[in-house]
C-alpha cells in the first residue's frame, strides 16, 4: 500500500526525546516500506538554518524553514519527520496551516527532570547563567494546546512505547497499513 505524504512535528523542550523517537519512528516507517526524511533540529541548523541565531526572529525563520522542506515532502510522497524545538505555538500553528497531512507529537518532560539528565550539559550552563536565551529556562516554550499525540518521555513511557503509539496514530488515520 502507497501512503500519503505526511509530516510527523515533534516538538519538546531540549532533552525531551525528539531525536531518539524521531529516529525509531523512521526506521520503523522504512521498514514498512515508506519512503522517509528526518529533519533534525540539531543537524538543520548547520545545513538549512546556518548562520541563524537564537532571537526571536531567528527561530521563526528555522522553524519556517524546515516546514516548507516538510510541506515539499509531504506533497511529494514522503513521511517529513521534523524533530525541533520549535518553542512558539504560532509557528507551530502556521507550519500546520500549510501542510495537509500534520500529526503534532508533543515529547512532554518536566524541566526538573531534563535538567537533571542533561546529556549535553546545557540545562547546568543555562540555570547557572551561562547560556543565553535557552528555551525552557530563560526564553519561553509554548506548549501545544492540542497535539495529535502526546509522548511521555519523563520515565511513564520508554522511546520503544511512544513510537509505537505514533504508529498506531499513523495507522487510525489510514496513513500506514497494519503492520504486518
Amino acid at each position: 500500500m502507497e501512503h500519503p505524504g505526511f509530516t510527523l512535528w515533534f516538538t519538546g523542550l531540549s532533552g525531551a526525546g525528539k531525536s531518539t523517537v524521531s529516529g525509531l519512528v523512521a526506521a520503523r516507517l522504512r521498514a514498512r516500506g515508506c519512503k522517509v526524511e528526518v529533519l533534525d533540529g540539531d543537524v538543520v541548523r548547520t545545513h538549512l538554518s546556518k548562520g541563524l541565531g537564537f532571537s526571536r526572529e531567528d527561530r521563526d525563520i528555522n522553524i519556517r524553514r524546515i516546514g516548507w522542506v516538510c510541506e515539499v515532502l509531504s506533497r511529494n510522497g514522503v513521511a517529513a519527520i521534523a524533530a525541533a524545538i520549535s518553542p512558539y505555538r504560532a509557528v507551530r500553528d502556521e507550519v500546520r496551516a500549510r501542510i495537509p497531512n500534520f500529526v503534532e507529537i508533543y515529547m512532554e518532560a518536566p524541566l526538573a527532570v531534563l535538567a537533571e539528565r542533561d546529556v549535553k550539559g546545557l540545562y547546568r550552563q543555562a540555570l547557572a547563567g551561562e547560556l543565553k536565551n535557552f528555551t525552557g529556562v530563560d526564553d519561553p516554550y509554548e506548549p501545544p494546546l492540542q497535539p495529535e499525540v502526546t509522548c511521555y518521555s519523563d520515565g511513564r513511557e520508554t522511546p520503544e512505547q511512544s513510537a509505537a503509539k505514533i504508529l498506531a496514530h499513523l495507522e487510525a488515520r489510514g496513513w500506514l497499513p497494519p503492520a504486518p
